[in-house]
């Protein structure tokens, strides 16, 4: 049985968590394009996969909720990629790569979604 507040969910899609993380893709990949050409394959690279990775596990994780376990496994794991791009970001601004703030919005949008993930992982049932 699902808590009430969540029958309203449909679809993936219809997880306000993955709306904004879909939104934050393209912002997020521009600041990985600025980078440095050394960053390429390093932190640039990490910021593309951990900011795909949130969505896609969203997604995934409804497709398999007929199990309320293996669900909350991909919404946490689609929150340890949020929590990721948190810190990736910060190093981001840490090492200069971006003017200071350029980075604070994106941080603060991700620890949104972090709330929103975990708050749904406590209430599905």
């Amino acid at each position: 049985m699902r808590v009430q507040a969540f029958s309203a969910i449909r679809s993936y899609e219809d997880i306000e968590a993955f709306k904004r993380a879909m939104g934050l893709l393209p912002p997020v990949h521009r600041i990985a394009l600025r980078l440095p050409e050394y960053e390429r394959f390093g932190l640039a690279s990490q910021i593309r996969r951990a900011s795909k990775s949130v969505p896609t596990n969203i997604a995934e994780g409804y497709g398999k909720r007929r199990s309320v376990r293996n669900f909350k496994l991909y919404l946490e794991h689609a929150l340890g990629s949020s929590n990721e791009m948190i810190v990736h970001l910060q190093i981001t601004e840490c090492l200069e790569y971006v003017q200071p703030g350029d980075c604070e919005d994106l941080i603060e949008q991700y620890r949104s979604i972090s709330q929103m993930l975990v708050r749904l992982i406590e209430k599905w049932q």
